[in-house]
């Protein structure tokens, strides 16, 4: 993985620094709150609910064991004991006290860690596939790629001011396991004559008005990959609106000016800034793909596992249901859901960020992965580990067999925490685990996507959920709005609005009923929610949503 360079911790200590100075005057009363709004902001520093929270960066989801024990270390000195990772591969502390935040960031940058563009209207974190490396799928790392991303896009002079906040993500597998069609850019990976390039969309988003990204270019080679994005970002810079915060995004952009145009004005640009990239950024891409080698693996004798595997049933259903392919069969690729039925979806304890880092360090060749599904990866594990690995894991109750199921629910912090949110988000996540549990249902309905958004901003992303909740206020009352057949997967679609909305104490029945029909409407067990979805259409799930219409109608 990656590691800074003297340039890295000079800025980063510089960037402290300079925020130091910032906390000090606004605490004496130098700064004004509105004064200092923009200065918090682009250190990762916002003004929630109840008190501040810094969103931490997590660069395409990677991180080892040092930088885990620096989040653990954090949580329990300046937090309340625990972090909580986000669909963006972040970490937020929820409760830091301002003058702390200084220190917090410099026990970051002791780590090669910073909160810098975690906000504001510019290029945010830049997110990843949380398995590249080590997916069998995969075509090439696009870690290093990210990583050119990010140190291009790092206080880039032009971009520090856009219309509005600007996301890229990048894949390198054939399946998306990055969500690239929701984001401003979206980049694939792919091989064409033995040659590596970019398939690359445009204009992705979820929110008030969520669209999905369109092809902008279907093979972007290697060697132009930085002057074309900074030739999009440049033309939507200039065409983005700025007189409404709500038709800012570049999304609205496309829609406005159509994907043809955009693709003309974009090649028009690239072509007058192309001669301005001299082959340097090539030179630093092949230093960054050095630091992304591949562990040395080490083969080792499978009784272990095998004698496990066919002793154990709960052994053996963690293995099924959270253990991926990796590209070495004696390998795999191990999802830890911080999705226990009944807890905060995305929350880890300091304890239980010790633990993971631990695990990495011992059998995990010393990387970490963050999901934009909220939970955390070990990429490398040798198969012979992974007894030993669940065990460790119990201890710790990060055990919970559900990766992809039911109870592996996506959930912004709501109302909670969030200052802009209209509805709670996690007790819904929290009651719909746990009901399920109590049903026993959750392996019998198998792999399902629930997310859930506190407001319309969609940081829950339940746009591309199969089940998708929204909470909103309506005159005052918590209102839950379901959308269903949503998908973020490289068949990427937006969900179709069910109806109308639920009372708090409404929306986990209604999504009780929603399964009962699914369960009884599958042509067999193979058969999951999104395929029987597509196949029946919405009408037997409005049906079972709404049945008081459909009594009406039959009397």
């Amino acid at each position: 993985m990656y590691h800074y360079s003297d340039f890295d911790e000079a800025f980063v200590r510089t960037r402290v620094d300079q925020f130091r100075d910032q906390v000090a005057r606004r605490i004496d009363g130098s700064l004004t709150e509105d004064e200092f709004k923009p200065l918090r902001l682009m250190n990762g520093l916002y003004l929630q609910l109840h008190a501040y929270m810094l969103r931490v960066a997590i660069p395409y989801g990677t991180l080892n064991s040092r930088q885990m024990r620096q989040l653990a270390l954090i949580a329990a000195r300046w937090d309340k004991g625990y972090g909580h990772f986000t669909t963006r591969q972040n970490i937020q502390f929820n409760w830091p006290k301002l003058a702390d935040v200084p220190d917090i960031l410099d026990a970051l940058a002791d780590v090669d860690m910073h909160a810098i563009q975690t906000s504001g209207n510019t290029i945010r974190n830049v997110t990843a596939d949380h398995f590249a490396g080590a997916a069998a799928d995969e075509i090439a790392d696009p870690r290093p790629f990210a990583e050119l991303l990010r140190q291009w896009s790092t206080d880039h002079p032009e971009f520090q001011f856009l219309p509005r906040k600007f996301k890229i993500a990048i894949t390198g597998a054939a399946a998306d396991r990055a969500v690239i069609a929701a984001h401003d850019i979206g980049l694939q990976v792919i091989e064409r004559d033995g040659a590596l390039g970019f398939r690359v969309l445009v204009g992705g988003g979820l929110g008030r008005t969520p669209m999905i990204g369109k092809v902008v270019h279907d093979f972007l080679p290697q060697s132009d990959l930085l002057p074309y994005i900074e030739a999009i970002v440049s033309v939507w810079n200039l065409l983005g609106r700025r007189d409404n915060k709500y038709k800012a995004r570049i999304k609205i952009t496309v829609h406005e000016h159509g994907i043809d145009e955009i693709a003309r004005l974009a090649e028009q640009r690239f072509s007058e800034i192309r001669p301005g990239f001299s082959g340097v950024d090539q030179q630093v891409l092949r230093d960054i793909e050095a630091q992304f080698a591949a562990p040395d693996f080490e083969t080792k004798p499978m009784d272990c596992f095998h004698a496990a595997y066919d002793a154990d049933p709960v052994f053996r259903s963690w293995v099924d249901i959270n253990v991926s392919a990796h590209k070495r069969d004696d390998h795999a690729i191990v999802s830890i859901s911080l999705k226990k039925p009944g807890a905060t979806p995305g929350d880890a304890t300091a304890a239980q960020m010790d633990v993971m880092a631990a695990l990495a360090e011992g059998f995990g060749h010393d990387e970490l992965r963050i999901s934009h599904e909220q939970n955390v990866i070990l990429p490398h594990v040798a198969r012979a580990d992974l007894p030993a690995i669940h065990a460790a894991l119990k201890d710790a109750d990060l055990a919970s067999a559900n990766i992809g199921l039911i109870s592996d629910i996506i959930a912004c912090p709501g109302m909670d925490y969030c200052a802009l949110a209209t509805a709670r988000s996690i007790p819904v996540a929290q009651e719909i685990a746990t009901r399920f549990e109590e049903l026993k249902l959750e392996h019998e309905v198998g792999p399902l996507k629930i997310k859930i958004s506190g407001c319309i901003n969609a940081c829950g992303h339940h746009h591309v959920g199969h089940i998708g909740i929204l909470g909103l206020d309506r005159a005052g009352v918590e209102n839950y709005q379901i959308t269903l057949g949503g998908d973020g997967t490289e068949d990427a679609v937006i969900g179709t609005r069910a109806g109308p909305g639920f009372a708090y104490d409404e929306i986990v029945p209604a999504i009780e009923r929603l399964i009962q029909a699914y369960l009884g409407l599958r042509e067999d067990a193979s058969e999951t929610f999104l395929q029987t979805y597509r196949r029946t259409g919405i009408a037997p799930f409005k049906a079972a949503l709404y049945p008081e219409k459909e009594n009406a109608r039959a009397a």
